[in-house]
């Protein structure tokens, strides 16, 4: 575990985002190719992908694999991205400390030297320098291979045809969570060019599993799309099936202790991750850890049960209550105010509640705001707060279009400091009892996560 971050790869942010694969074939090739000795199953799409990786790695490590697990971005250290669970004991270790796995300050270290090595050797022969993301996948892929990982969890970076995870041949598995509107300034301004993006992880005669478009937040003309999408891009990469997964039709059981009851293929099981959406996103991983590995209701329940993935309607403190939520598009919003209103067996429906949130400029912020106003947030405060990203949508801005959708019925406080406006909040919150949703950009849960754990920890 570290927070610090070599400067070599720290430096290189400043190269962007900058799709493409021809810098990443040619700095895994001078790094010796280490991807080519790793199994790994590669997740893509809009809303989900950290969720699907979650419960696919929680239950393999239950069922004893050593699994690599690669995401982006963190939330609250760089080591977060790169992680390995050591069978069963490792996976109990994580519940119980949320550091556990995450690669060392030593290690991380160690390999960007290598990696600074491949990439000058790269800019010496003309080609252009690696981006952070793709060093760090780089690497990633030198920690998982010497440390004899048994399958690495993949998550694209963004997209999936040209992002720079999609360098395997022969990848156990590709999965599609659910598909949005996102990033169009890269991937395309239209959902079936999206889409396409999204399943250019598709490999000939590797199976391939989507959620089924039906169950997605999107308008069901943009359904129809997507699964059509899907299919041609199936066909055209002759994989060897693909597996629409839908959610079951039994009820959803939100329980009292936060748990979450669903069934998939007539099992019954409980999660920590609350929010219909995820029984897809979860169903979606049992239908490719059943397929795939052959994996039993035993292990998958365990698995499940034991899967954790902060920031996403996380209920930190119950009573008063206190939930994170990293959502940064309209579909999050819509699932988010859903999720509120069945959490903890109903108990926050009325959706009255203090709000802070800070969100980037370049998302669809009126969407989001009138998205919670049309699910009927009420709020009793709003903090907007600057994030701490050049992307960041200033405070003043952000509470104009809040006042805008809300017609002036509230009136929301700006904040510079994010972490001055959550200590507030909570003060607030801990004298009224009124409950307190920290929302907005994942940056921002990130951002005060932690001083949002110490203050509820002081309170128990």
């Amino acid at each position: 575990m570290t927070d610090s971050v070599p400067e070599f790869i720290k430096d290189s942010a400043k190269f962007g985002i900058n799709l493409g694969l021809e810098r990443m074939i040619e700095l895994d090739r001078l790094l010796g190719d280490p991807q080519k000795d790793l199994k790994v199953v590669h997740v893509a799409g809009t809303n989900g992908k950290g969720s699907v990786v979650t419960f696919l790695s929680s239950c393999l490590a239950a069922s004893g694999l050593k699994v690599g697990v690669y995401t982006s971005p963190f939330l609250e250290r760089f080591s977060e991205r790169l992680r390995i669970i050591d069978g069963a004991e490792g996976l109990d270790r994580l519940v119980s400390d949320e550091t556990e796995g995450e690669i060392g300050e030593d290690d991380l270290a160690r390999l960007s030297v290598l990696v600074k090595e491949a990439s000058d050797d790269m800019t010496a022969r003309g080609f252009e320098h690696p981006t952070e993301f793709e060093l760090m996948t780089a690497l990633g892929y030198l920690w998982f291979k010497e440390n004899n990982t048994d399958v690495v969890v993949l998550e694209t970076g963004l997209g999936g045809r040209l992002d720079s995870t999609n360098v395997f041949d022969k990848p156990l598995a590709t999965v599609i969570t659910s598909i949005g509107f996102d990033h169009q300034d890269r991937l395309g301004d239209t959902i079936e060019q999206i889409t396409s993006e999204k399943a250019g992880i598709f490999k000939e005669g590797v199976p391939a599993f989507a959620s089924d478009p039906s169950y997605m937040l999107i308008d069901e003309e943009f359904q129809q799309k997507i699964r059509k999408a899907l299919l041609g891009h199936a066909d055209s990469s002759k994989v060897s099936d693909l597996m629409f997964v839908q959610p079951s039709d039994s009820p959803v059981r939100f329980l009292e202790d936060g748990h979450m009851q669903f069934t998939a293929f007539n099992e019954v099981y409980e999660t920590k991750l609350q929010g219909e959406h995820q029984v897809l996103n979860a169903t979606l991983a049992l239908a490719v850890l059943k397929n795939v590995f052959g994996l039993h209701y035993e292990v998958l329940s365990e698995g499940i049960a034991k899967a954790r993935w902060k920031g996403r309607a996380e209920l930190l403190y119950s009573d008063p209550a206190v939930i994170l939520d990293g959502g940064h598009n309209v579909q999050c919003a819509e699932s988010l105010m859903k999720t509120i209103k069945q959490m903890c067996a109903g108990r926050f429906s009325d959706l009255k509640f203090r709000v802070v949130i800070g969100v980037m400029a370049d998302k669809n912020v009126e969407g989001m705001i009138r998205t919670y106003k049309e699910a009927g947030l009420d709020p009793e405060e709003v903090y907007t707060v600057r994030v701490n990203n050049p992307r960041s949508m200033a405070p003043d801005d952000l509470l104009n279009i809040i006042r805008i959708v809300y017609n002036n019925s509230i009136m929301p406080a700006a904040y510079e400091d994010a972490t001055e406006a959550v200590a507030e909040a909570c003060r607030k919150t801990r004298e009224d009892g009124i409950p307190l949703l920290v929302t907005g950009s994942l940056y921002l849960i990130g951002e005060v996560r932690k001083e949002l754990c110490t203050i509820t920890d002081s309170w128990r």
